[in-house]
């Protein structure tokens, strides 16, 4: 995988449509005046926080356990980004019930960035299920989303020049944390013994974690939650798990459980036993103040959960000794 980290502007852009360009980046208020910085999924917040420091307040949209596939803004939602002097989202049409309102921001001259603008296009995973729709879940690859803190600290720079090497010191200082989170993820992955090393979950979220971390993966739903499992998805799922003996599979916190019911239902009928290896954060982080509500904590908390539950090596309270009690 090559991530490009080039030095351009992003351009003000709706989500699934081609980038826009502007010529010109309203500057801040003046000064050391805080300004403000809305922002959408958790992830996304949770990045733009790291760099943004005490220059900006940042606001999230979507909290814990909001499917972002299927959120529609509230006319308090709507007057956030348009009250806002930043936006960031994640993109990749994954925010699709912001569109327009975005559209109304960037008219306005609001600069509304997405995070995973500059990342390699070769590197995007398109669904089978959509045409020409891309996978947005590139949080899942710590190495990857690191590169998108890197773009937020080059869109600030922009934005507010008098502090662009604040911002490139904290990029530089979170991405070296996670660096260590990548390596982590993917020693603990590794252990997992390579007949049962397979990642069993509700919808297809994780095609990133597999590329970066090696694990496959196999799901009920596509890469959004709006389509619907079918009779032949479960038994073909079920399937699988007799056949290869998989001995866990995988709920998430912003998805419906019910699918992967069904499947260790089919399983059990069949005499094979699977359990619920644990619950996985895959479009939301963990409750606002936890360790798991951090990006950090979110992916240190999916792999220590996935390589203990598969029969990996992994401690019991993860990369940094701060996770709550896993399986």
């Amino acid at each position: 995988m090559r991530v490009l980290c080039c030095w351009l502007w992003l351009s003000l852009a709706c989500l699934g449509c081609a980038a826009e360009s502007s010529e010109t980046v309203p500057e801040p208020a003046g000064g050391d005046a805080r300004y403000t910085i809305v922002t959408t999924t958790a992830m996304v917040t949770d990045i733009v926080q790291q760099v943004a420091g005490d220059r900006a307040t940042v606001t999230g949209l979507m909290g814990t356990g909001v499917d972002p596939h299927l959120f529609r803004p509230s006319t308090s939602d709507h007057s956030k980004l348009l009250a806002a002097d930043v936006i960031f989202y994640s993109g990749l049409m994954l925010e699709g019930g912001l569109d327009p309102v975005l559209k109304k921001a960037r008219e306005r001259g609001k600069p509304a960035f997405a995070v995973t603008e500059e990342i390699d296009p070769a590197y995007i995973r398109y669904s089978a299920e959509f045409e020409g729709h891309p996978d947005p879940h590139v949080w899942n690859d710590v190495a990857a989303w690191s590169e998108c803190v890197a773009y937020v600290a080059e869109a600030l720079a922009k934005y507010d020049p008098p502090h662009a090497d604040e911002y490139a010191a904290n990029a530089e200082r979170y991405r070296a944390e996670l660096a260590a989170l990548h390596q982590y993820a993917q020693k603990v992955i590794a252990s997992i013994p390579e007949e049962q090393r397979t990642l069993v979950t509700a919808h297809d979220a994780f095609e990133y974690f597999s590329r970066a971390y090696h694990i496959p993966v196999k799901s009920v739903l596509g890469i959004t939650t709006e389509s619907e499992a079918g009779v032949e998805d479960i038994n073909s799922l079920v399937d699988f798990l007799v056949e290869h003996k998989i001995p866990a599979v995988f709920i998430e916190t912003s998805v419906n459980s019910r699918n992967i019911e069904a499947v260790m239902e089919g399983a059990a009928k069949r005499d094979w036993q699977v359990k619920i290896g644990g619950t996985l954060f895959s479009d939301a982080m963990g409750a606002p103040g936890t360790y798991e509500g951090t990006y950090i904590g979110m992916l240190d908390h999916n792999a220590t959960v996935v390589a203990r539950a598969l029969g990996g090596e992994a401690p019991e309270r993860g990369f940094q000794g701060k996770l709550a009690a896993t399986p």
